[in-house]
């Protein structure tokens, strides 16, 4: 019997006053791999930002590793995030520290304490995307593929179930971006779930997963020759 980690039941998001998705019903299970693809102002985002909690649930009902999304309260955040692992596009990397440091200020901000364990799990996750050797690099030393794999790394440092990666490949070439998208198959066949929000098709015909739609203000499941 998999396990649903994600639920959202005639879920409306807005912002700013304005309705961007509305009716949205889905359930993810532990362990999928799913894009979500769509016109640049479709609702991509804003859908992450509110299963992230950046913009609150004010119609429905979403439930997101054990987090009641409608009831979030500004205190849950912190702790919500630690069970997700966010990528974004522009791989918000801190720019006045090398790779490690950025991976420690995190650790520290999440309430680690113990200098080994910190450096053990630096290195655990820098050596799943591929990145020992680049520990003590600045982040403009890096290509972007290379700071993208370092995103990747940070959101993992907590072990979080869910994955979410909003439009990681948006600044890359299409080389670089399968290269970033073969990581992300790696962390999901390792047993995470993964949320991929894209609007690169080369990338879907190259490595078909379940594929959702944000359209004309809905979000539905679309089979992957019509994309």
């Amino acid at each position: 019997m998999s396990q649903t980690v994600l639920s959202l039941k005639n879920v409306t998001i807005y912002q700013e006053g304005k309705t961007i998705l509305s009716h949205i019903n889905l359930e993810v299970n532990h362990g999928e791999f799913i894009y979500i693809i769509g016109k640049t102002g479709s609702g991509k985002s804003s859908f992450m930002k509110t299963l992230y909690g950046d913009l609150p649930l004010t119609e429905g009902e979403g439930h997101m590793v054990d987090f009641d999304l409608a009831s979030l309260k500004e205190d849950d955040i912190p702790f919500l995030r630690r069970k997700i692992g966010i990528v974004f596009q522009d791989f918000k990397l801190l720019p006045d520290r090398t790779v490690k440091d950025n991976m420690l200020f995190v650790l520290k901000a999440t309430g680690w304490k113990d200098e080994q364990e910190m450096q053990d799990k630096i290195t655990e996750v820098l050596t799943k995307v591929g990145m020992t050797e680049f520990g003590n690099k600045m982040p403009h030393q890096l290509s972007g593929g290379e700071q993208q794999r370092v995103a990747i790394a940070r959101a993992l440092l907590n072990d979080p179930e869910f994955i979410l990666a909003d439009e990681p490949t948006g600044n890359l070439d299409p080389q670089t971006s399968a290269e970033v998208l073969e990581v992300l198959r790696k962390i999901n066949a390792n047993g995470k779930t993964v949320i991929m929000a894209t609007h690169d098709y080369a990338l879907l015909m190259k490595f078909p997963s379940k594929t959702l739609k944000c359209e004309d203000a809905k979000i539905f499941e679309v089979v992957q020759r019509t994309v």
